[in-house]
């Protein structure tokens, strides 16, 4: 700060400037005389101070001699004035520094910052850690999971959600990929299910990003376990992954807060609550706000390149990739909208870059680079054992006329599924004309449809990205609608023709996913510039902050999209593994046999995972089609000669499940075959061939 500056601000205020006001700036030539006097009156300093920079050139010009002088004069100033100083630290030292003043300049300086030992300093780093807004964040996203799924996790070894058949499946296929990769890895994608086929693992989503939660327990019990666990988790990776992309792109916190609260429990949702591998989307939204993140860009700021990260963008890569090992079901539309979107951002920042220098990075471009490789390794690898069970299992592909038994018409955006709590009785009637309402049920929730539309037109977005988000959505539920939508012929048939993959995609209505995040987008923009509006009316006010009313304004959107989510899931209870499938060893085969009963079977096999003809899937194999046929008319001679050419050496019959099935009065039939032993195991009975 400079003497003039000084004396300004101190005429300004009216005080008084300290005892070096005016010449302070000056060569310095009155430190001699405040030395030769350190005892001066204030009333003295305080004159020279306002005498002001000219003064102290009054004072300086009488001094000026000839060089050598002058610099003699500087040289003993300097030291009577370390003497002075050396004097006054004796006299602090003891005690007789007597009332001269400190320097008041010294009020200005930084305080000394106190040196903290190792234990303060990480006290303080988990202190931030746990008051950071990400860490409140994930907190709040758990138990907002924990409370929206209930009663999941009020039995969590007992029950499943919505009923015990691709629950059942899928919690098989958590334990199977965590038991061989402890085991056999090689064996990965043959699984014991199936038999005698191969590449039964990728017989449907495999859920292979969650094989380290299948490395931790054993059974069929902890099978189910570990399937709440990642159900209640799926829900709270969602929530937190839009929010977390929501923040990224300029929203508020509450306005995030409805993003992530409307992606994660949108009624249509509550349908796919036995389809855990449509649940696990919260990749999608996580990797798209890290990869934002690490490029600088912000939907409501832009594109800053002071905020680029290569780590982020790097683990926005990594992140998904892990997405796409759960499964193609939703992993394959999300692979095509990044390479769309990459193609669109490059093309895009070549073309401003020559208008405006627009700086990339070295490192950003690698990370780019090798996670993208890394995207596509995983894709590729994936995707092989399917391209397989393509090849061996041409009935696997889809057609067209699949395509058109599960596409929606248009009322199915305004119809929510039996599971919503407060819309599914009221539309019991729309869902009776729906043909498979299941697949069909797709309302994202009214509250969540009437934010969209008021952002609109008020919103923290500009105009042109509004009405790209609502391009998204119009697009996404024409795609959603299937061959619903003029026949598909420009929409989704195009891509069922010529993207590979995507004939292995049943049920076009997933494709609301897409629409789900946009609308949860134009949402949090609208609530966004509502939080702000707020702010800007209790500036004017007395105390300036929202008072209580204000408040509860704007968390009352936040409440009415969780209210929209709440669930009416059943929660069917698993049926107990016989006592049969803990002893007999494999090949084996349990009757009876179809889609919907094998499923709580391959669960069953958890414990020791022995091979099996057995298993449910998104399609049946004709090797285990014939196989059922075969074995209608056991323990006959045929049946069991036809069994043990492929291998199966004991059979297993559920005595409670026989009636109304192909199987029933099996029991009752002699065993006349050489070679063939019946035994009782409980509420089975065990033939061994």
């Amino acid at each position: 700060m400079t003497t003039e500056q000084s004396g300004t601000t101190g005429r300004r205020s009216g005080a008084e400037p300290g005892p070096d006001g005016g010449a302070a700036a000056q060569d310095r030539p009155d430190e001699k005389e405040a030395a030769d006097a350190p005892s001066a009156g204030k009333a003295e300093a305080a004159g020279k101070a306002d005498a002001g920079p000219r003064a102290g050139k009054a004072d300086a010009e009488p001094g000026a001699g000839t060089p050598d002088e002058a610099a003699g004069k500087k040289a003993e100033a300097r030291d009577e004035a370390a003497g002075e100083k050396a004097e006054s630290g004796d006299k602090a030292a003891t005690g007789t520094a007597g009332d001269e003043p400190a320097d008041p300049w010294s009020a200005f300086g930084p305080a000394p910052e106190p040196v903290l030992g190792r234990a303060r300093r990480a006290v303080r780093a988990a202190g931030r850690f746990l008051v950071h807004e990400w860490t409140l964040a994930a907190v709040a996203a758990l138990a907002l999971a924990a409370a929206m799924t209930w009663p999941t996790l009020r039995y969590p070894r007992h029950t499943l959600p919505q009923d015990y058949w691709d629950p059942s499946l899928q919690a098989w296929q958590m334990a199977w990929s965590g038991h061989i990769l402890r085991t056999d890895p090689a064996m990965l994608w043959h699984a014991n299910t199936f038999y005698p086929e191969n590449w039964s693992f990728a017989f449907s989503d495999t859920l292979l990003g969650y094989a380290p939660a299948g490395l931790i327990g054993v059974g069929p019990e902890h099978a189910v376990l570990r399937y709440n666990i990642m159900f209640v988790l799926a829900h709270a990776l969602a929530a937190f992954g839009a929010y977390a992309l929501a923040r990224q792109l300029g929203a508020g916190r509450i306005g995030g807060a409805v993003a992530g609260a409307g992606f994660a429990y949108a009624p249509w949702l509550l349908a796919q609550a036995g389809h855990l591998h449509i649940l696990s989307n919260g990749g999608i939204p996580l990797a798209l706000a890290m990869l934002a993140r690490g490029h600088g860009w912000s939907l409501r700021y832009g594109y800053r390149p002071r905020r680029r990260h290569a780590g982020w963008a790097f683990a926005g890569w990594l992140v998904a990739a892990w997405q796409l090992s759960l499964g193609f079901g939703i992993g394959l539309p999300f692979a095509y909208m990044l390479a769309g979107t990459g193609v669109v951002a490059v093309v895009l920042w070549f073309v401003r870059r020559r208008r405006v220098r627009r700086p990339f990075g070295r490192r950003l471009f690698l990370a780019d680079v090798f996670g993208g490789l890394a995207f596509a390794a995983v894709g590729a690898a994936l995707a092989v054992p399917y391209f397989k069970v393509a090849e061996l299992h041409p009935n696997a592909e889809r057609t067209l006329g699949d395509i058109g038994l599960y596409s929606p018409p248009a009322s199915g955006f305004f119809t929510a599924p039996a599971e919503s709590r407060v819309w599914g009785g009221l539309h019991e009637g729309a869902r009776a004309v729906l043909p498979w309402h299941p697949e069909m049920t797709l309302l994202p929730g009214f509250a969540l449809y009437a934010l969209a539309a008021g952002g609109l037109f008020f919103s923290v977005w500009r105009v042109r990205h509004r009405i790209f988000l609502l391009a998204g959505v119009l697009v996404t539920m024409a795609l959603a609608m299937g061959t619903r939508f003029f026949g598909g012929r420009f929409t989704y048939v195009p891509l069922f023709d010529y993207l590979p993959g995507w004939s292995g995609l049943r049920t076009p209505g997933r494709m609301m996913l897409w629409t789900t995040l946009l609308l949860g987008l134009l949402a949090a923009g609208a609530v966004t510039a509502f939080c702000m509006r707020v702010r800007e009316l209790a500036a004017e006010r007395v105390p300036p902050w929202p008072g209580p009313w204000l408040r509860l304004a704007t968390l009352l959107p936040l409440a009415l999209v969780l209210v929209e989510g709440l669930n009416a899931t059943p929660q069917p209870v698993v049926p107990r593994q016989p006592a049969a499938m803990r002893t007999v060893d494999g090949p084996m085969l349990v009757l009876p046999s179809s889609q919907n009963l094998d499923q709580p079977v391959m669960l069953w096999s958890t414990d020791r995972f022995q091979p099996m003809v057995n298993g449910g899937s998104g399609f049946t194999p004709r090797s285990q089609a014939r196989i059922r046929e075969a074995t209608v008319s056991f323990p006959d001679y045929a049946s069991v000669d036809y069994l043990r050419q492929i291998g199966v050496k004991n059979v297993v019959v559920l005595r409670d499940e026989l009636d109304g099935t192909p199987w029933e009065g099996l029991l009752d039939r002699p065993v006349d075959t050489p070679g063939v032993t019946r035994e009782q195991a409980g509420d089975a009975v065990v033939f061994r061939l």
